[in-house]
């Protein structure tokens, strides 16, 4: 099956540069991608919503000297490539020039690359993925306490990605997905709580089973129960579950993005070689971890991946970068262009993770004489540019190193280079996604409730 995915994507990549050629580019790259997805939504015991997606789409980008446009087509098999290629062609010519463009040099391009298991054999069928989403909303309604249902899911996909270039490189993979979840609602009136939760892997095999995923749902739910609005403490401390501690990481690839940093818009900007964390934390990017959620052999403009320590010993190492963010700073590149089929190559992050600390996530709680233990994020109050961080929250308050009770209707605030110097990694690291963090306990942040 992925082999006969990658067949078909590879006649309309070449044909795709061929056209690009014959109207008049100078270069160009195509992405192509596609496959099948099916999603199965019950709530109740019935089936709510099936849908089944398959197909091809196609991202096409010309370059006429240091000007660049892309064009995408939505069924590249039946489409007018030409037509497409053409089209192109002219948007390149009234597209502002950009001295940082332009494709890798023919000897900077993958050419060979190991297997990463990033596709099964098999995946369940519509059937099977209903029977899941059973088992998982009855297991999650089974839960003393949990009163309604606000649905359960699973889901399965196949997908190939193709990236050609007129510089020789010439390459794809296969990559299949699945996923269950549920959320529940606990209690009655206004006393209600909702929570949810989920898994999602490469392969059938390591997917948690259904009754495991909606047992803590509803688990969840019910311990939401009851929930206080906190007293406003100034310098606390702040424990970020497992489950939501990736949004930290995921702040902080956002402040080493080399585009950002090209710009000047990150509050980062001059940190390069500085100490930004503990001496104990490690952050990494791992292209090539095998059955990764976001491992690549290659990156968005063809570069061979591979692992970046991004953070050692506390101290920034690297920007994450394209080839142009990289020309832009006077760097080398190290493969971390994401290409879209709507935009050009921009830098991003593969398996972004904080790595494993010493402690477990039980002895960060019980270091902690008043704080919260945060379960949920809402809004989004982060800027990049100064480091400002202010984020709705739900979680527990944590009264002389025990859990004390639920709480609600909260404000936790702070600066991301406060918060990144101050923080300790427990030792539950579990991926789920691209960006990943163990638990997460940050000294000095504000809480605003009563």
């Amino acid at each position: 099956m992925s082999d006969e995915l990658i067949k078909r994507l590879q006649p309309l990549a070449a044909r795709a540069l061929q056209a690009a050629a014959k109207a008049g580019a100078e270069a160009a790259d195509v992405l192509v991608s596609g496959g099948e997805s099916v999603e199965v939504d019950v709530r109740e015991g019935a089936l709510e919503h099936l849908q089944r997606s398959d197909g091809f789409s196609l991202g096409l980008r010309v370059l006429l000297g240091k000007r660049q446009a892309v064009v995408s087509v939505g069924d590249p098999e039946h489409m007018n490539l030409v037509e497409a290629a053409e089209r192109a062609v002219a948007m390149a010519k009234a597209a502002p020039e950009d001295p940082h463009i332009g494709l890798a040099d023919p000897e900077q391009v993958a050419k060979n690359w190991p297997d990463l298991d990033l596709a099964c054999d098999r995946l369940p069928d519509v059937e099977e993925l209903k029977e899941r989403a059973l088992a998982c909303e009855e297991a999650a309604l089974a839960v003393k306490g949990v009163t309604k249902s606000v649905g359960a899911g699973a889901s399965a996909s196949r997908a190939a990605v193709f990236l050609a270039a007129s510089n020789g490189f010439a390459g794809g993979y296969v990559r299949t997905g699945v996923g269950v979840s549920a959320a529940v609602i606990a209690g009655e009136g206004a006393e209600m709580q909702r929570d949810y939760a989920y898994d999602s892997k490469i392969h059938d095999e390591d997917l948690r089973t259904p009754e495991d995923v909606g047992r803590e749902a509803g688990e969840r739910a019910v311990r939401r129960l009851s929930p206080k609005k906190p007293a406003s403490i100034a310098g606390a401390p702040v424990i970020f579950e497992q489950r939501i501690a990736g949004s930290i990481a995921g702040h902080l690839a956002g402040a080493i993005n080399g585009r950002t940093i090209a710009r000047g818009a990150s509050f980062l900007k001059d940190s390069m070689g500085r100490r930004i964390m503990p001496s104990s934390v490690r952050v990494i990017d791992d292209a090539r971890m095998p059955r990764g959620d976001a491992s690549k052999p290659f990156d968005g403009e063809g570069l061979p991946t591979a692992r970046l320590d991004v953070v050692e010993g506390g101290e920034l190492k690297a920007w994450l970068l394209d080839l142009a963010s990289a020309r832009q700073l006077g760097l080398q590149g190290n493969a971390r262009a994401r290409r879209g089929l709507t935009e050009p190559p921009s830098p991003g992050t593969t398996n972004f993770y904080i790595a494993n600390g010493e402690a477990t996530p039980e002895e960060l709680i019980r270091s902690v004489k008043r704080g919260v233990l945060v379960t949920e994020l809402i809004g989004m109050g982060v800027n990049i540019v100064t480091g400002d961080y202010s984020r709705g929250a739900s979680g527990f308050w944590i009264e002389n190193g025990e859990i004390a009770h639920p709480v609600s209707e909260m404000t936790i605030a702070g600066n991301l280079r406060d918060m990144f110097l101050h923080l300790t990694p427990a030792d539950d690291l579990a991926f789920l996604g691209s960006r990943n963090a163990p638990t997460l306990l940050v000294e000095g942040m504000t809480i605003a409730g009563q």
